[in-house]
């Protein structure tokens, strides 16, 4: 649908003028949305992988803590579980990625303030406290990665919403404005030159 302006040539510079920024703001936009989508593929891909991974250290935690009741009573493994100390410092940075708000987390483990009895424990229960450690920060990393998914997954789609109404809707109308514009003044232009014409007659009969 063209814009409701007045056929003359100031507008017509005008819509040419928003017209080539349209389109460079649309090509810039599906740039960017191409790009969103390469990351987001490489980035599920990541997610994956990290789903898997975790699922093994999981298991394996699971696989050495049964192990550890079988060779030691359940409350003596639960008991040590409980009895542990050990401080996990969490550090947030938010970064800005092509106008998107990115959290990315550090994860330092502290001393041990307090230790289970190695004399009560079974060696496995050593196995139980080392997959512990490093699962929690898999656990963390993974929820990290799937946020910055829901992130990147709205930028798509406010980029495709904006790359759409550029696309289908803004530049059409632009185009549809322009030949409007440039059909009225050719209009305008023959009935001037229509009028000239007729005076000249009028003139040259007299």
């Amino acid at each position: 649908m063209r814009l409701n302006v007045n056929p003359n040539r100031m507008e017509l510079l005008k819509i040419k003028r928003r017209l080539i920024i349209a389109r460079r703001g649309h090509k810039l936009l599906k740039d960017k949305q191409e790009e969103l989508i390469r990351q987001f593929m490489i980035l599920i891909k990541e997610v994956q992988n990290q789903r898997v991974e975790l699922k093994k250290k999981l298991s394996q935690l699971y696989i050495n803590y049964i192990m550890s009741v079988a060779t030691q009573a359940k409350r003596i493994t639960d008991y040590a579980v409980f009895s542990l100390g050990q401080e996990l410092t969490v550090t947030k940075k938010q970064k800005i990625v092509m106008n998107m708000p990115i959290a990315e987390f550090t994860f330092v483990f502290g001393e041990i303030t307090k230790n289970y009895s190695l004399t009560d424990t079974s060696a496995k229960f050593d196995a139980v406290f080392r997959n512990s450690k490093e699962v929690f920060p898999m656990l963390l990393k993974l929820a990290e990665m799937e946020r910055k998914l829901t992130v990147m997954a709205a930028e798509i789609e406010k980029t495709r919403r904006r790359v759409n109404a550029l696309e289908y809707i803004f530049i059409p109308n632009l185009i549809e404005t322009v030949k409007y514009i440039t059909m009225k003044m050719s209009e305008l232009e023959r009935d001037a030159l229509t009028r000239l014409m007729k005076v000249k007659e009028i003139v040259r009969s007299h």
